[in-house]
């Protein structure tokens, strides 16, 4: 028993020390964007890296949520007749909640656990040592341009996802409603997503702040090694997903009490 209380303490304070070391890379990220005088050529392979090879990734989760939307709703449908409402009940899905969360899931786990590596990889090789030698600053010259460029990168696509999941709910009711494509249209204009629209966006950055922030404190914190790399890329994958949901509760939260 004092073993097993040991142990969940010893947890508990882990928790604690890496919420807190979180929130001090983040607040030392925000510092080194003003005034910007981060990397820029970084900053421009970093958006390569980071946003165009993920765009078809996202667009394949895009067009499959909106795909998976039309589903859920496909025996409601036929019973009740309710055409009308799908395309109304797959915007709103979509815009505000399936769309950003999922493409920030796939998002975390193709870029952030590859940021907490290749930081990991400079660690452990001295390479941030070196930096700092050199009186450089590894928060703006490494994590200042990750951050911007991750969520710039996720809230354009975000914009892209949101287009093909619709796109996918429309092909779906097409091909397996047998609801031609302006029904599923007129219902979404019949609600007013403008502002589903946006709170997705909030999102979208919001988890693009969470995944760079999440990933460039597990890597640059690596200790231990190759297995210490390992440690940190498995342990940025679980936080990264759990702060995106508690991201995600919070903001929305907030918005309906606007």
């Amino acid at each position: 028993m004092k073993m097993l209380l040991a142990s969940f303490g010893r947890d508990f304070l882990d928790s604690l020390a890496r919420v807190g070391s979180l929130n001090v890379m983040f607040y030392r990220t925000l510092r080194s964007l003003f005034p910007p005088r981060y990397d820029r050529e970084e900053l421009f392979r970093q958006l390569h890296r980071i946003g165009v090879r993920s765009l078809p990734i996202v667009i394949l989760t895009a067009l499959l949520v909106g795909v998976i939307m039309v589903l859920q709703s496909m025996t409601y449908v036929r019973k009740t007749g309710a055409t009308g409402f799908v395309g109304a009940g797959a915007g709103l899905a979509v815009l505000s909640e399936l769309g950003p969360s999922l493409i920030g899931l796939m998002f975390s786990g193709r870029v952030g656990a590859n940021a907490a590596a290749e930081l990991g990889n400079m660690v452990v090789s001295e390479q941030v040592e070196a930096l700092r030698a050199l009186a450089i600053d590894p928060i703006r010259f490494l994590v200042a341009p990750r951050f911007v460029a991750i969520v710039t990168s996720l809230v354009l696509l975000t914009v892209v996802g949101d287009l093909c999941g619709l796109v996918g709910g429309a092909m779906a009711c097409h091909w397996l409603l047998d609801i031609d494509w302006r029904t599923f249209v007129a219902g979404l204009m019949e609600v007013e997503l403008l502002d589903d629209f946006i709170v997705g966006l909030v999102k979208a950055a919001a988890f693009g702040g969470v995944i760079s922030t999440v990933s460039s404190n597990y890597g640059l914190t690596v200790s231990g090694g190759a297995q210490g790399v390992g440690r940190a890329v498995n342990g940025c994958v679980v936080t990264t997903a759990l702060g995106i949901f508690i991201a995600d509760y919070v903001i929305t939260w907030v918005w309906f009490q606007i």
